[in-house]
């Protein structure tokens, strides 16, 4: 049995639950929250400023249109109507007045009870880090104080991924979260005060903001790991003017523990994630890799193994840490019933599919892994290059003609912003 060298004590799974006490044993003590080296960050976020993803990768995001299965292109259009209405009124929430009259009390437990009230798995406070806040999102935050909330998506549909009943799981808890945020912010603005929802359409990278609220640390798998769902949430934040009182970070002891079991590593089918962590723009993480990580969500109904295969997620902190404690073991590491997984045949049935127990990955051939790179002006130059590259010596003149005014066509479409993936949160 090992020494526990801390206990971290989080309120039950619903309000009016017990709370839950997790021993942490001495030897996954590292920090609280994650290792930061904070001038870097500062650097980081100076010098090379955070892109969103529909911004940086707008190439690929148009390409996973295309290239998902009928049944998940038709869903997303399905999740996109039902959230357009939504998108719209969280844009603008910031600007709505306050209905009530402020007190100047801490409002900090009255938000939080709300908050579980309305069905939040957890809810946390801090400030609203501005180094995290996206380039062309800068202006649109309006205040400093970030409201962390964690809704928890269905188990079942989650275990089930890759599926489209994982999918369902997924977007059908953006679904049930984009009304109870707008919710929240007209409670805080009943309060007296101002707030501005943030997500599903986030303004900023959210997971060092509920890490600095104590509501999780960064796992392996490059996502949060609450101690009651792992990384089985959808995260959301609500800014506001409110007197609050910020929460601190917490060490679940999951940053030494990921390192211990490795499992989303072990059973990534793309081999996206590390090993060994790293200095990565002043933080001490495992590392994805997009380009491995992006063709299999893109392909095989949004993937999720590594969330799916995650002993935190699947068992709970309270229960992995209580077996580590008395074993020195990682719960369900090795086994079926936590490593197994089954591939659907993507749209093209070109690629493997079929079911994968522990040891047992997919191989893909290097084409798998060529999609469209960066911005749609960085992928339009590599499709011209790939035709320069590939042209007959003895081309004649017209035929190289019309491949560069297919070129320019395209380029000017790109730089209009016509066609393309049109991010629907964005208004």
């Amino acid at each position: 049995m090992l020494k526990v060298g801390h206990v971290v004590t989080r309120p039950g799974r619903k309000l009016g639950d017990a709370p839950v006490d997790i021993p942490v044993p001495e030897e996954l003590e590292t920090v609280p929250g994650i290792p930061i080296t904070s001038r870097e960050v500062d650097f980081y976020s100076r010098e090379y400023p955070l892109q969103r993803q529909e911004v940086e990768h707008a190439a690929d995001m148009e390409w996973a249109l295309s290239i998902g299965t009928e049944a998940m292109q038709e869903y997303g259009k399905e999740h996109d109507s039902t959230m357009e209405p939504f998108y719209a009124l969280m844009n603008s929430s910031g600007d709505l007045e306050a209905t009530g009259t402020p007190t100047g009390e801490d409002v900090t437990e009255l938000i939080k009870f709300k908050a579980r009230e309305l069905g939040y798995l957890d809810v946390g406070m801090t400030a609203h880090d501005p180094r995290y806040i996206f380039q062309d999102r800068k202006s649109h935050v309006k205040y400093t104080h970030a409201v962390c909330l964690a809704m928890e998506q269905d188990f079942v549909e989650t275990q089930s991924a890759p599926s489209m009943a994982a999918e369902h799981g997924h977007f059908g808890t953006y679904e049930i979260q984009s009304p109870l945020g707008l919710k929240m912010v007209d409670y805080i603005r009943s309060l007296g005060y101002q707030a501005q929802v943030h997500g599903p359409s986030h303004d900023a990278v959210a997971i060092p903001m509920f890490v600095a609220a104590g509501l999780g640390q960064l796992g392996a798998n490059g996502q949060l790991l609450t101690p009651h769902a792992g990384a089985r949430c959808r995260l959301q934040i609500v800014t506001t003017d409110a007197p609050i009182t910020y929460d601190e970070p917490v060490d679940y002891g999951f940053h030494a523990f990921c390192q211990v079991c490795q499992v989303c590593v072990n059973r990534c089918p793309g081999r996206a994630l590390m090993r060994e962590k790293v200095w990565w723009r002043g933080v001490e993480k495992n590392k994805l890799i997009y380009k491995r990580c992006r063709p299999v969500m893109a392909r095989y109904e949004g993937c999720a193994i590594c969330m799916k295969v995650c002993p935190i997620n699947k068992y709970s902190a309270k229960v992995v840490m209580e077996h580590y404690v008395q074993t020195g073991q990682v719960l369900g590491k090795g086994t079926h019933d936590l490593e197994g997984y089954t591939l659907h045949p993507e749209s093209s049935e070109k690629y493997v599919y079929g079911y994968f127990g522990p040891g047992e990955l997919p191989k893909f051939d290097t084409g798998f892994f060529d999609i469209p790179r960066g911005t749609r002006e960085e992928s339009t130059m590599d499709e011209y290059i790939k035709v320069i590259e590939g042209e007959d010596p003895v081309l004649k003149k017209p035929e190289d003609d019309e491949a560069l005014f297919a070129f320019r066509d395209r380029l000017r479409e790109v730089i209009k912003g016509e066609g393309g993936y049109r991010d629907p949160a964005m208004f």
